[in-house]
């Protein structure tokens, strides 16, 4: 795990021609996750060039029926929104750009949220304790029983700190730390230790957030 994160190994995948900056082992993860949920709603934080939120709405696709991505980013830069709008499968998605741990931002997406039944949370955005504790705060709530929040990049937690000196986050401040402390009050969620076992290689570690009740 060390090596490959160190050679940004996710940045050699695309999805549908966008590049989706995930291991191959989550994308299957998520694959089995969406066809088992089968979700009629998929939030997700995070933008960067599309390729998540493009594979969210290929499997809503396959799927049938009316299910929507909603993808929110603090800055979706003009030359990925073209690409992401320009793309067949962007018909599913909505996208909003600002703070996703925002009240106005997070208003929008309980606007759409309210009208769907199954919703599936995927927070890939910010990567610092506080800003995924806000996220979850926020976004959680709206996972139907049975379905998933699952948190991307925990694996931050067991890397080495030399990894992340340009970045805000690091051990002690990332998603694994904020996963641990939102469910200290949140029994209603579990850690699906099966996906990641199951994995063996994963950026999400602890991330797989089944909603049980």
């Amino acid at each position: 795990m060390e090596i490959t994160a160190e050679k940004n190994y996710s940045y050699n995948y695309s999805w549908m021609g966008r590049p989706i900056i995930q291991y191959p082992e989550d994308i299957m993860a998520l694959q089995e996750i969406i066809w088992e949920v089968k979700p009629d709603l998929i939030i997700e934080t995070g933008i960067a060039h599309g390729g998540s939120i493009i594979f969210s709405a290929s499997m809503l696709e396959l799927l049938g029926g009316e299910g929507e991505v909603i993808g929110l980013d603090i800055d979706i830069r003009a030359h990925n929104r073209k690409e992401i709008e320009s793309h067949p499968m962007f018909k599913r998605i909505t996208m909003f750009e600002g703070d996703s741990t925002s009240s106005a931002i997070a208003e929008k997406v309980y606007s759409i949220a309210k009208k769907h039944k199954n919703i599936l949370v995927c927070l890939d955005s910010n990567h610092t304790h506080e800003h995924v504790l806000k996220e979850l705060t926020l976004y959680a709530p709206l996972v139907s029983v049975g379905s998933y929040c699952v948190v991307f990049d925990t694996i931050i937690e067991d890397l080495p700190d030399t990894m992340f000196t340009n970045r805000p986050w690091g051990k002690g401040n990332n998603p694994k730390t904020a996963v641990w402390e939102y469910l200290k009050s949140h029994n209603e969620f579990v850690i699906n230790k099966e996906i990641e076992n199951k994995l063996l290689i994963t950026v999400a570690p602890d991330g797989y957030l089944k909603r049980i009740i």
